[in-house]
């Protein structure tokens, strides 16, 4: 197995293999809205390959926290996806090794994702950091997970980037 960066797959390739990994209905969930309006981020976006079939990708977006001090700009890991067929081979952690060695040399410092607390433990995600934010649309709490490594607001709505934080509710914010 080797990565790269993302770039070098075919979009088409990367549609497929979320289709997948997570089915065709994978749109809908409420990671996809909070990311739609944005373009992933080539330094923090990887691809696994096995020969010339792709593998594995792991994708990551520019996302917006809006709290009552104004907005934090994070990075929303995922989706982490494995063929289904590979799963389990470690090829997932390859790649959030990448993006946590990649992070680190990019000075992207406050990382958010949705995922399986368990697993992203071992990268330093948290439920704690992240108790009091929101996100519109349904999602299961302890699965919001930060690895932060600098001050971000404790209680606010992750927005899509670009989403103007000015518009938002500020008794809403102050109470999330």
């Amino acid at each position: 197995m080797r990565l790269t960066p993302l770039a070098d797959a075919n979009p088409s390739g990367i549609e497929a293999l979320l289709d997948a990994a997570f089915g065709a209905d994978r749109r809908t969930r409420t990671a996809y809205r909070l990311r739609e309006s944005a373009d992933w981020l080539p330094a923090l976006s990887f691809a696994a390959w096995q020969g010339e079939r792709l593998i594995g990708s792991l994708q990551s977006w520019p996302v917006a926290l809006c709290s009552a001090g104004g907005a934090d700009r994070l990075v929303m890991v995922g989706p982490v996806a494995v063929a289904p067929d590979v799963q389990g081979t470690g090829i997932g952690r390859a790649l959030m090794d990448a993006l946590i060695a990649a992070a680190a040399q990019e000075g992207a410092d406050a990382l958010m994702m949705i995922g399986d607390p368990d697993y992203y433990s071992r990268w330093g995600f948290s439920a704690e950091a992240s108790a009091g934010w929101r996100i519109d649309g349904p999602y299961e709490q302890h699965r919001l997970l930060a690895r932060l490594e600098r001050p971000v607001a404790r209680k606010g709505q992750l927005v899509p980037v670009g989403d103007p934080c000015e518009g938002r509710n500020s008794a809403l914010l102050a109470s999330a």
